[in-house]
């Protein structure tokens, strides 16, 4: 019997295998150096928050850290430029798991007659500029289970209000997330974490004189303008144990931190 007949095939699956665990510890690597350099430049990500958890995933147009306990990202962080802001009508593609994610994001089925929309943390209608753009948002690493009402209400709002500073500032960095604590209520076979409070931490650079603007808003319908849940940064640090924009000079940090500077941002 011709042996070579059996193991040339098996040398293929063997050299195929091999290549593609190198791959995801390329990526790996790549995350964590991220995590750790506090700033993924070469990716257009800058002004990187810490990990509570240390996986750090980067994405082509965002990068998320992952909390394997609440089953969600913890931040999301990303640029949004003037030119991204688009118009493009892309159909919706199916949500998907997260194989960037070590411990693999929570199944959507989670959410399926949960009474939660899959609300994304990184918006759709911030990564229209292109397909693929627009379609990595549909990772279940970049959502958290949101009241409808919520969902379309004042989060929507607030994610126009955004866009709408992305175009006037020529650009802005965003970090957003819900707040991850012990007690949140869950959701789904793999117990999904529902925050109670959903946050979002915005930062102009564009001029000399950078500035910066911090919303926590509880996970509920309201009528309430935007400006009602302007916060200091440092009290979301607490909350969270986040330190935002750590790239920053200290004393630019410091001071843009310390209070709520909603005043400086046309609202």
């Amino acid at each position: 019997m011709n042996k070579r007949k059996y193991v040339y095939p098996l040398l293929i699956i063997i050299v195929t295998i091999g290549f593609y665990y190198f791959e995801g510890y390329v990526d790996n690597q790549k995350s964590y150096s991220t995590k750790e350099n506090g700033d993924s430049s070469e990716l257009g990500f800058f002004y990187l928050p810490t990990s509570t958890t240390g996986a750090v995933v980067v994405h082509n147009n965002y990068t998320l850290s992952y909390s394997e306990k609440h089953e969600q990202a913890e931040w999301v962080a990303y640029e949004l430029k003037r030119e991204h802001v688009s118009s493009n009508d892309f159909k919706r593609p199916y949500f998907e798991e997260d194989k960037k994610v070590k411990s693999m994001s929570a199944d959507w089925r989670n959410y399926k007659k949960s009474g939660y929309d899959k609300g994304h943390l990184c918006p759709a209608a911030d990564r229209r500029y292109t397909y693929d753009a627009f379609e990595e948002t549909f990772l279940t690493s970049n959502i958290s289970p949101q009241n409808h009402e919520f969902n379309s209400g004042v989060w929507n709002h607030l994610e126009q209000k955004i866009r709408y500073w992305a175009k006037v500032y020529d650009g802005v960095y965003v970090v957003t997330g819900g707040v991850l604590t012990d007690d949140l209520p869950t959701i789904g076979y793999e117990h999904v974490s529902v925050p109670k409070y959903f946050y979002k931490v915005v930062l102009d650079k564009s001029s000399s004189n950078p500035k910066m603007v911090a919303f926590l808003v509880p996970h509920q319908d309201t009528k309430k303008p935007l400006e009602k849940f302007v916060v200091a940064v440092d009290k979301l640090e607490k909350l969270t144990g986040i330190d935002f924009f750590t790239a920053l000079d200290d004393k630019i940090e410091d001071r843009l931190e310390a209070s709520s500077m909603a005043k400086e941002w046309k609202f």
